[in-house]
C-alpha cells in the first residue's frame, strides 16, 4: 500500500492542506514513525518551498499587444471571397448549362411534327434518316445512356483540370 507514488500523493495533499483533518494526523504520525514517510516529506517539503520562493509570474512587456499586432500586420491577410472566387468561371458555368438546356429545347422543338395530325411521325429525323439506319436501336439502349453520362462527367473533369492549371499558371506569374 505504500508505494513511493502513494506516498508522494499523499505527501503532496498534506502540503497543499487538502486534506481532511482525520487524513491530516495519520500523515502526522507516519512522517514521525517511518523513516521513509520523513526524507520524502522534507524533499518534497523543500521542493514546495524552492519553487514558491523562486517561481514569479513574468509580466508582459508594456507594448505586448501593440508588437503582436504589428507582427501580423506583416502577413498577408486572405482577401475577401469576391475577390478569389473568379466571375468569369461562374458565368462559363452558366452558360454551359444554357447551351446544354437550349440544346434540348431545340431538339424537342425539332422533333413535334407541326404539319401532320397528332400520332404521325413526321418529323426531318423520322422522314430522312429512319428509312436508311434504324436509330432506335441504338439511342434507346441503358448501356448508351451510361456511356453518354460517363462521357460528360470526364468532359467536366477534363475542364476543371484544365481551369486548375491555368489558375495555377495564373498565380505564379
Amino acid at each position: 500500500m505504500n508505494t513511493q507514488s502513494n506516498i508522494e500523493d499523499r505527501l503532496w495533499d498534506y502540503i497543499d492542506g487538502s486534506v481532511s483533518a482525520e487524513e491530516k494526523s495519520v500523515v502526522e504520525q507516519l512522517i514521525a514513525t517511518q523513516e521513509a514517510w520523513r526524507v520524502q516529506y522534507h524533499a518534497l517539503l523543500e521542493l514546495h518551498q524552492l519553487v514558491d520562493q523562486s517561481l514569479e509570474l513574468e509580466q508582459p512587456s508594456m507594448r505586448f499587444s501593440q508588437n503582436v499586432m504589428e507582427s501580423i500586420a506583416r502577413y498577408q491577410i486572405a482577401p475577401a471571397t469576391k475577390t478569389y472566387i473568379d466571375k468569369k468561371i461562374i458565368y462559363g458555368i452558366g452558360i454551359f448549362f444554357f447551351f446544354l438546356i437550349a440544346g434540348v429545347f431545340i431538339y424537342s422543338l425539332s422533333q413535334v411534327s407541326w404539319a401532320s395530325p397528332a400520332g404521325v411521325s413526321g418529323s426531318i429525323i423520322d422522314r430522312y434518316m429512319s428509312t436508311k439506319i434504324d436509330w432506335s436501336r441504338f439511342f434507346n439502349n441503358g448501356w448508351t445512356t451510361v456511356f453518354m453520362l460517363v462521357n460528360t462527367v470526364l468532359g467536366l473533369v477534363l475542364l476543371d483540370m484544365y481551369l486548375g492549371k491555368k489558375k495555377k499558371q495564373a498565380r505564379n506569374i
